[in-house]
């Protein structure tokens, strides 16, 4: 198991110190699960969620779905359609970029997303 269930529970009871309505049974309710599954999940009984419910889970919890659903040990669907389409070329720029530091990353993003080819 990850460290999922136990980051869900910690990042919840932050909020709950200033917000009441961050309770197990409010938060499952407004994520759309019943209150006993958010537990499990938080007590790492259970694997961690679907991918959708893990996305409406970090929505609600104010946190990155992306680093969400990786902490979930997921890969998004919309990451693994963009591999399926080219996957020798990701695989090795993933294989490339996994020592580089994050500002060298950020570079690529940021050349990717301007259109600095």
């Amino acid at each position: 198991m990850t460290h999922f269930g136990p980051t869900v529970r910690g990042i919840r009871e932050r909020l709950r110190e200033d917000d009441r309505s961050y309770s197990v049974r409010q938060v499952a309710r407004r994520v759309g699960i019943e209150p006993a599954y958010l537990s499990k999940i938080e007590r790492g009984e259970v694997a961690p969620p679907s991918e959708a419910t893990t996305v409406r889970l970090a929505k609600e919890l104010g946190e990155d779905p992306d680093v969400m659903v990786a902490l979930a040990g997921k890969v998004s669907a919309d990451l693994q359609a963009i591999i399926r389409k080219r996957p020798r070329l990701f695989a090795e720029l993933i294989r490339q970029l996994k020592e580089a530091p994050d500002e060298a990353l950020l570079r690529v993003v940021r050349e990717v997303r301007d259109g600095n080819w």
